[in-house]
């Protein structure tokens, strides 16, 4: 695929995002490319990378609320594979200002590890004190994830977080894009790890 086919494909799905307020995108990075992620992933975790994930902006850990592991990013220390996918976001970030006018100025990241029986509680992604967060994006790095396996991503469809919902299974390559701000989400416990590249778009405060 040329950059001209991706610049067109990002611009396509710029404007869906922008008139619908979400997106579920199964398969959206190959199988080979999920691979070379989820390695890093484990290198990192192998390299005691990984540390309790914490909530809200004064870093307090909650595991009653949140019990997965992360590693926050940095592109400079970050393999190939996660710099190919961070400039994969970049052409989307440019894409979504041109077509929707987000003023996006960059994107913040981390991998998290949820341990199986660990969960999320519902919340929304904009934090209290920073408005900076702007647009969600989940890139799941599961292999063979089934559902009886569990561990499903319910993100609520209504801005109040109580009626209409979607289950989203982390399913290796699946991309969820949604505007942090208006949607309510959990994650839901799985029986066994539950690996993902999750990250934010951002604009000025």
């Amino acid at each position: 695929m040329n950059e001209a086919t991706l610049c067109q494909n990002d611009e396509a799905l710029a404007g869906e995002l922008a008139e619908r307020g979400h997106l579920v995108l199964p398969a959206f990075l190959p199988s080979g490319e999920v691979a070379a992620l989820r390695d890093e992933l484990r290198t990192v975790l192998a390299a005691g990378g990984f540390r309790p994930a914490t909530v809200a902006r004064h870093r307090l850990y909650a595991p009653e609320i949140r019990s997965d592991l992360i590693h926050w990013i940095e592109e400079d220390q970050a393999g190939p594979a996660t710099r190919a996918w961070l400039a994969r976001l970049e052409r989307l970030r440019q894409s979504l200002n041109r077509v929707a006018y987000l003023g996006l100025l960059d994107f913040e990241a981390h991998y998290a590890l949820y341990p199986p029986g660990a969960r999320y509680a519902r919340h929304r992604d904009r934090l209290r004190d920073d408005g900076r967060r702007v647009l969600t994006s989940i890139l799941y790095l599961n292999e063979g994830w089934q559902a009886e396996d569990g561990g499903a991503l319910r993100l609520w469809l209504d801005e109040e977080g109580m009626g209409e919902s979607i289950e989203v299974l982390p399913r290796g390559g699946t991309l969820v894009l949604f505007f942090s701000a208006r949607y309510w989400h959990e994650v839901q416990p799985a029986r066994r790890e539950r690996l993902s590249l999750t990250g934010w778009f951002r604009a000025r405060a």
